[in-house]
């Protein structure tokens, strides 16, 4: 069991959770915008006007889709800088670029000349943009995801392939190990039922709690 508690917010913080399709994002980040009272920064799945026809043609909509992510979630970091809010965000530019952007590429669903056209429009947007203070990761297995997205029951992910979701943990892993562009804390999902068990979330908010405590002594 944990319990909530007041926080006196020093400045605004950028918290954001990262992790593969079905691990978990949009719900830690609700239980983490109810806990703390930060304002939660929903991914853009309903008002997406590319994600039905990407999940049916892969290849014919992959370089408008990533590039809706990524002018979507640019535009939520500038906002995000700009307030006087703590944000809990759910997904990152860094995943876009680093992760689905090259997975498509290497799967021959974007063509070379896209991936280093929208390669060459990330880079100018990192250099104006700053990373979240604290990155969650949540680790989760090719079971564990797939179960996870049938119980939510996305039509348009009906179609998602393992290889497609086995693909992408790996570039995860690949992308958490290196790293370095600020504090990161990592959960396992097969470890810890966050959804559904209060005192497994508990112990990711006790683990938030010393690292905002380090930030805020750091500052």
């Amino acid at each position: 069991m944990y319990f909530s508690r007041p926080m006196e917010d020093k400045k605004p913080m950028h918290f954001a959770i990262a992790g593969n399709i079905g691990s978990g994002k949009t719900t830690l980040a609700k239980k983490l915008g109810k806990h703390y009272g930060w304002i939660v920064q929903l991914e853009d799945v309903e008002d997406n006007p590319y994600l039905n026809d990407f999940y049916n043609d892969m290849q014919r909509w992959s370089f408008n889709l990533q590039v809706y992510f990524l002018n979507n979630r640019f535009n939520q970091i500038m906002d995000i800088r700009e307030g006087k809010d703590t944000i809990v965000q759910d997904r990152t530019i860094y995943e876009d670029a680093y992760i689905f952007a090259p997975n498509l590429h290497s799967m021959g669903l974007m063509t070379t000349r896209d991936f280093e056209n929208y390669f060459s429009l990330f880079n100018s947007m990192d250099k104006f943009i700053q990373s979240p203070d604290l990155l969650i990761y949540l680790r989760a297995s090719v079971p564990k995801l797939v179960n996870q997205i049938q119980k939510r029951g996305r039509e348009y992910e009906e179609s998602i392939r393992l290889d497609y979701l086995k693909r992408l943990n790996e570039r995860y892993e690949a992308w958490i190990s290196t790293y370095d562009k600020g504090n990161l804390l990592i959960v396992d999902v097969d470890e810890n039922n966050f959804s559904d068990d209060d005192e497994d979330l508990g112990k990711i908010i006790s683990k938030i709690d010393a690292e905002i405590h380090g930030l805020f002594q750091a500052s």
